[in-house]
């Protein structure tokens, strides 16, 4: 039985992401032609609670164990390079 539900929202920059306090659970993200960067901090200005590389053009989907990366504030993209769209599953 689940621990609780997942749900879903998908981005295509830089932002809150709008969700208030929640855990992320896994990442999709796709990148074009350059490596791609994607930073989450807690909140607009927070510390840093996920920093990803990814290599160029391709779909890259980034499983988080366990009960995931907490955010206690809404969680905040603060660099998305060469992310062209992302996806965050979070509960």
């Amino acid at each position: 039985m689940a621990s609780s539900d997942v749900k879903a929202k998908r981005l295509t920059g830089t932002g809150a992401v709008g969700i208030g306090r929640a855990r992320i659970r896994q990442v999709q993200a796709t990148v074009g032609a350059g490596a791609g960067r994607l930073t989450f901090t807690d909140g607009d200005g927070g510390a840093t609670i996920l920093d990803l590389d990814f290599t160029a053009s391709a779909t890259h989907s980034v499983n988080i164990p366990s009960d995931g990366v907490l955010s206690t504030s809404d969680p905040y993209v603060s660099a998305a390079t060469n992310v062209t769209a992302l996806t965050v599953f979070y509960s």
